[in-house]
């Protein structure tokens, strides 16, 4: 009954945001209390949403802090660098910049973390989007996919997460899954070239000029703008762009911008990012150290401080409160057992017959069970027992290991993601619209993977 309840629960939660009939954060906590109520445990709901709450209080605690320093970034002028580049490439070109948004996605996706991934390119790509109208879906989609498949680095998350739960060497999983990963990698790059010139023919190409994206002119968007009177004035004149989207032009001359101070905020991102990836201090730490020395040394006038605090809070609301929500929903997930059932009766139903092939088995599950529940949840409960019906049948526990990440050019656009709603918060697009067109692409993206793992015998 469980398992039927918890594949409900998702299903619900998934037509309904795709419908547009509840906003992500209502869905997120009022499906699954109702669920909670619905098996008989609404009494013990408190403790499933505290235990929840406080799995995934430390990535909140992150994202918000990481949404001021980039924030503050983007306001000081040290990307501004990178978004000339990007619009010297780009121009007005639609397929450009479909095409730029997969390589900046796949670059800063270096770092193993999705949050500063999408703040990074969200921020460069969004005003080129905007202003010729092309489909901002298309750029969290791409984005998306393309963070999902770096996401296997052994930094990152996945890897070191089965590496951990095998007891294997991450090093013995990823090295060999290079060849698999480039492929799907590169498929991410061709499909952003087909999306890309289905943009250019919906829209043309047109020259810079016709879109007043001047050459002299810096656009950024996002954490930096805001979209409230405060973070107007401090960030400086609005563009023509409309109000009601909340697009604005950054130009070259606003006052937060802190040219002196430029090699001092490189060099400290560059210690933060290093620091992250190193392990030095626990990610939210790294953050809240970065952020709250980034505004005392470019802002050293409290009113400043403010001013930026005040512009990037809309962002930092919008974000952690979907994370709190996601918590209700991982936590009921996890406390009632829904998890543990469904993953067993995905187990229990795997046929005899394809006990030799459990690393094509591996590869296949984990493209939906990553979707629908955490890292934690898929390598920690689910892998040992997929890699343990494999031994039992010759296939290796590396083996599984590999298959195990094909999943998460998908699972990087799942609900129970925090860096999601980063990335559709900052681009201005509905959860669910996002949803409806990244996962075909994505699942595809899965199996080109996978696929590549099978011809190359790496799985």
């Amino acid at each position: 009954m469980l398992t039927i309840l918890g594949f409900a629960m998702i299903a619900t939660f998934l037509v309904l945001i795709m419908l547009k009939k509840m906003s992500p954060i209502a869905a997120l906590v009022l499906i699954p209390a109702l669920f909670c109520v619905g098996v008989g445990k609404g009494a013990k709901l408190g403790d499933y949403v505290i235990d929840g709450v406080t799995g995934l209080a430390p990535t909140a605690a992150m994202l918000m802090f990481a949404i001021v320093y980039f924030g503050v970034m983007i306001d000081i002028g040290l990307f501004d660098p990178v978004v000339r580049g990007i619009l010297r490439f780009c121009k007005a070109d639609p397929l450009r910049i479909v095409v730029g948004t997969a390589v900046l996605a796949a670059i800063v996706s270096l770092d193993g973390d999705g949050s500063t991934t999408f703040m990074i390119t969200v921020s460069a790509m969004y005003p080129l989007y905007k202003r010729l109208k092309m489909s901002l879906v298309v750029m969290t989609g791409v984005a998306a996919m393309a963070n999902g498949v770096m996401n296997t680095l052994p930094w990152g998350g996945p890897t070191a997460r089965a590496a951990t739960a095998l007891k294997l060497d991450a090093s013995d999983i990823f090295v060999p899954m290079i060849p698999a990963l480039a492929t799907g990698l590169l498929f991410v790059f061709v499909l952003s070239y087909v999306l890309g010139r289905r943009e250019r023919s919906r829209l043309g190409v047109l020259t810079l000029d016709e879109v007043l994206v001047e050459e002299s002119e810096t656009v950024l968007v996002g954490a930096g703008a805001g979209s409230g009177p405060a973070a107007g004035a401090a960030a400086g004149a609005a563009d023509d762009a409309p109000e009601d989207d909340g697009f604005q032009g950054l130009d070259p001359d606003r006052p937060t911008l802190r040219p002196r101070l430029y090699w001092f905020n490189a060099l400290l991102t560059v210690v933060l990012l290093t620091a992250m990836i190193m392990e030095w201090l626990p990610i939210p730490v790294l953050f809240l150290l970065g952020a709250a020395l980034a505004l005392t040394v470019n802002f050293p006038h409290m009113p400043d401080q403010k001013a930026r605090i005040a512009a990037h809070a809309e962002n930092v609301l919008n974000v952690s409160g979907m994370v709190f929500a996601a918590a209700v929903f991982t936590g009921v997930l996890q406390g009632t057992g829904m998890v543990d059932h469904m993953a067993t009766w995905l187990v229990d139903n795997i046929p005899a017959g394809m006990g030799p092939h459990m690393g094509l088995v591996t590869g296949v599950l984990s493209i939906p069970l990553t979707y629908f529940m955490s890292n934690d949840g898929f390598y920690f409960g689910v892998l040992p027992v997929l890699a343990e019906a494999g031994q039992a049948h010759g296939v290796s526990a590396a083996e599984i290991a590999r298959a195990s990440i094909v999943g998460q050019p998908l699972h990087m656009s799942s609900p129970l993601v925090p860096a999601v709603y980063v990335l559709v918060g900052m681009a201005r697009v509905e959860f669910g619209d996002h949803t409806r067109f990244v996962v075909k692409w994505a699942v595809l993206t899965s199996l080109v993977v996978l696929g590549a793992g099978l011809l190359y015998g790496i799985i």
